[in-house]
């Protein structure tokens, strides 16, 4: 007996050593940084861990449960939900929240992620249900305001914070669906019929401008010309009258030359009548009187 005291006084050290060693290492809490701790002593709520190292007394301390600190996203199948308009739709919401108060999402609710769940799934039914079909398709950013503000409210005292609640999608009944597509297609059909109108009209309104325009550069144009024309013709009469007066012509010379300007005057075909003046006669008469003294002797009476 007495060879197995020493023995038996290591083996009572090693036990103890390894005692305290594992209270120490329970002692220690290594917590990760986007997660907390509770901690109940003695079944009562003492404490939360926050990231990093933290000492507790394992025999009347320990760790109730480990919360979540990042944002988390609830994403549940499609709800039917009726409409104000009795219509039935099926619409998919995705919801980001975080738990910012470890202790009350630890005592305050059993299940935080369920109770998310349900309660948006009420939420969503009492905002849509209050919309008709068109506003509910229109209304997204109003709907997904009003479904944050509710969440938010309603889960502040379980001790987490509605980020922003995102409808993924919202599908009218397949009927109404393919009475949309036709709305709609009928729709764009008005429009580009709307549109080949208006650049039809356009179109002949630039033309008949442009109509307009050559028009007025052609009446221009020939305004100018008659214009030039008659300068033309009044610098020629002018030159004309000066050379006749310059060579001081007698009736007779004048006789003749308008004797010779009558065909050229009955060629027009918009001559319909032409006047003799009483000077021509009186010029005629004295060129007959000068071809028959020059013609013919003249004979003495008895």
């Amino acid at each position: 007996m007495e060879d197995f005291g020493p023995i038996l006084l290591w083996i009572l050290a090693a036990v103890v050593v390894i005692f305290v060693i594992s209270i120490i290492v329970q002692a220690i809490r290594i917590v990760p940084q986007s997660e907390a701790f509770i901690i109940e002593r003695l079944g009562k709520y003492h404490r939360t861990l926050y990231g990093g190292p933290h000492l507790i007394f394992p025999i009347i301390d320990r760790a109730r449960s480990r919360v979540d600190l990042r944002e988390q996203v609830v994403s549940f199948p499609p709800q039917q939900v009726i409409t104000e308009d009795n219509l039935s739709v099926a619409v998919d919401v995705v919801v980001y929240f975080r738990v910012t108060d470890p202790r009350a999402a630890t005592y305050e609710i059993a299940n935080y992620l369920g109770a998310v769940e349900q309660l948006s799934i009420t939420t969503l039914r009492n905002v849509v249900g209050g919309l008709n079909l068109e506003e509910a398709l229109v209304s997204r950013d109003v709907i997904n305001g009003k479904l944050s503000a509710t969440l938010d409210e309603a889960t502040g005292q379980w001790g987490i914070k509605v980020g922003r609640v995102e409808l993924k999608a919202i599908d009218p009944p397949a009927s109404l669906r393919d009475a949309m597509e036709k709305q709609m297609r009928a729709e764009r059909d008005r429009r580009a019929a709307i549109l080949s109108a208006e650049g039809h009209k356009q179109s002949q309104i630039l033309v008949a401008e442009g109509a307009r325009q050559a028009e007025i550069l052609k009446a221009e144009g020939e305004k100018q010309a008659a214009v030039l024309r008659a300068q033309g013709e009044s610098e020629a009469i002018q030159n004309v009258f000066g050379a006749i007066h310059a060579g001081m012509p007698d009736e007779k010379l004048l006789a003749y030359q308008y004797l010779q300007t009558l065909p050229k005057i009955a060629e027009s075909q918009s001559s319909k009548l032409w006047i003799v003046p009483s000077e021509l006669t009186e010029a005629l008469k004295g060129i007959a009187g000068g071809f028959s003294r020059g013609g013919a002797a003249p004979t003495e009476r008895a």
